[in-house]
């Protein structure tokens, strides 16, 4: 059985949103949403391919941009809650870790990582710096402890921001992981930045953020999905779709456009939007 906690199964959409890192680019994104509003159907699937925060000044703007947007489709008759998936993506994974930084054995070179990978916009965000970051953790564990529960509790005061986090999900997908009898599959697996083929479906762990390199060198089917796409290239090498890999992203965070592809089930590229 594959773990509804951390993975979302799309069921029969009509049509599935697939929107690609936005990295705290509001207006982009709340352009995005108004075209997106107008063409989202009952039945339809929207799913956030992760890298919603970091490297962008907005955070939290895009976190309330992004309640804003869910809390208007769901006033659409026939659209569900569950027709609305946020992934984590890079950005998410390092925020999470930052919370827990703790526990590192070594917190100030990953402190330090995280930084050169923008988190500090995310602290900004939520009242701290990364210089503040830095220090605590060069004081130790105590003074780390006490730096992040103010961050967790800036977090849990703005409203829906705790629980959008805590709702994360590693992948979504239609059809099944596991290949059918003839090692065929007409299902699609979204992702936010990357997928080892060589791992079972369970068993990625951090490869849906950072195995960026294994998705490129993806030359067949995996399981029972007919195409796996994601939502960050680090790379930046743009939008690309092969035979069995879509690429979304066209560089939002970094000078490019954001980009929603809309997905059959099975993972045909039918339009995109881009803004």
């Amino acid at each position: 059985m594959v773990d509804s906690q951390r993975f979302v199964d799309l069921c029969r959409p009509r049509r599935i949103w697939a929107v690609a890192a936005v990295h705290a680019e509001v207006d982009r994104l709340g352009t995005l949403h108004d075209d997106l509003g107008r063409r989202f159907l009952p039945g339809d699937r929207l799913v956030y391919l992760g890298n919603l925060i970091g490297r962008g000044r907005a955070v939290a703007a895009t976190i309330e941009e992004l309640l804003m947007f869910r809390r208007a489709l769901l006033a659409v008759p026939g659209v569900l809650a569950t027709d609305i998936v946020y992934l984590r993506g890079g950005q998410e994974e390092m925020w999470q870790k930052l919370l827990q930084l703790q526990l590192a054995p070594n917190p100030r070179e990953i402190m330090a990582w995280m930084l050169s990978q923008g988190v500090g916009m995310t602290l900004d965000a939520y009242g701290a710096s990364g210089e503040r970051a830095i220090a605590a953790a060069r004081d130790g564990v105590r003074t780390i402890t006490r730096f992040n529960a103010g961050l967790q509790a800036a977090v849990r005061a703005a409203p829906g921001h705790e629980s959008l986090f805590s709702g994360l999900r590693r992948a979504a997908y239609t059809g099944s992981p596991e290949a059918s009898p003839a090692g065929e599959g007409d299902g699609v697996l979204l992702v936010s930045g990357g997928f080892d083929p060589g791992r079972s479906f369970e068993a990625q762990g951090d490869a849906f953020w950072w195995g960026a390199e294994s998705f490129a060198r993806m030359d067949r089917r995996y399981g029972g999905f007919a195409r796996v796409v994601r939502g960050h290239d680090p790379a930046r090498g743009g939008v690309a779709i092969k035979r069995y890999t879509t690429t979304l992203d066209a560089g939002c965070g970094f000078g490019g456009p954001l980009v929603c592809g809309c997905l059959s089930r099975n993972g045909d590229l039918l339009d995109i939007i881009e803004t």
